[in-house]
């Protein structure tokens, strides 16, 4: 069980308190450390160069190697690639992060991919099924397993669920995504409930129509039904909206809130008669 397994490695090895602020060493300075996920586009990218200039940051990657570099060369960034999907790559990444830095401060599962191709519900491929849930929810629910084992010893730690409105709303020409986001929720308030007690606080942030690449087939359809009323602010949200989320997490301006879900959909959560 996870609670013995965390029990185990709290008598193995010594609690580390690590505080959310910089620690000076002489003539440096400690930053805290955050990994992110899916870093090298969009909402990832952001959220990246948001915590750069306070946090040593590992920006992780899958394909997008230029993509990665550049973010590295504008910001100074760590990058490594990782599948999430992966064990092995997942258990290297966690590794790195210990080997290099020897703490753990912030983890932003932010990494997910759209189905290659919207097919409605009665069409779908268990292929495409597999493919998203290792990739949207089962990567991100054991790499959050692997990194709070270490933060508990810490007893100190904050982690962000990158989600989505369609944890809830039914889009049924991509039911997979639907269905991965829905149980990244419910993964997000089990890892909130279970790590409280150990200093460590997870949060939801569910952006809503953010411009990225991932809904760029789809903008167009997006921006009219926008304009025709379906959120309330009347306009697409930018990938800065949901980073700066994530940095007042990071800057423990919600640290009596663990478990909070944050809606940054310019309202469209909103139910209204």
């Amino acid at each position: 069980m996870f609670f013995l397994t965390v029990s185990f490695l709290l008598a193995e090895e010594p609690t580390v308190n690590h505080k959310p602020s910089d620690r000076g060493c002489g003539d440096c300075i400690v930053k805290p450390v955050a990994i992110v996920t899916g870093a090298s586009r969009g909402i990832g990218r952001a959220i990246a160069v948001e915590l750069a200039g306070t946090h040593t940051v590992i920006a992780t990657y899958k394909e997008r190697r230029e993509a990665a570099d550049s973010l590295r060369e504008e910001t100074g960034v760590e990058i490594l690639r990782c599948d999430l999907s992966l064990r092995s790559d997942r258990e290297a990444l966690i590794t790195s992060a210990r080997d290099r830095f020897g703490r753990l401060d912030l983890l932003v599962n932010n990494a997910g991919m759209a189905p290659r191709e919207r097919r409605d519900l009665l069409e779908a491929t268990e292929e495409s099924f597999d493919e998203l849930i290792e990739t949207n929810l089962k990567g991100p629910h054991f790499l959050t397993q692997a990194a709070t084992r270490w933060m508990a010893r810490q007893r100190h730690g904050r982690i962000v669920f990158i989600t989505s409105i369609s944890s809830y709303a039914a889009s049924v020409n991509r039911g997979e995504y639907c269905i991965a986001k829905a149980g990244l929720s419910m993964s997000a308030a089990l890892y909130a409930q279970r790590l409280a007690s150990h200093g460590v606080l997870v949060y939801e942030i569910r952006p809503g129509i953010i411009r990225t690449d991932m809904i760029a087939p789809a903008a167009k359809d997006y921006e009219e039904r926008i304009a025709g009323g379906l959120v309330p602010q009347m306009r697409m949200g930018e990938p800065a909206d949901v980073a700066r989320a994530v940095r007042a997490i990071a800057d423990g301006l919600l640290d009596y809130a663990t478990g909070q879900v944050l809606d940054i959909d310019g309202g469209f959560h909103l139910r209204s008669l």
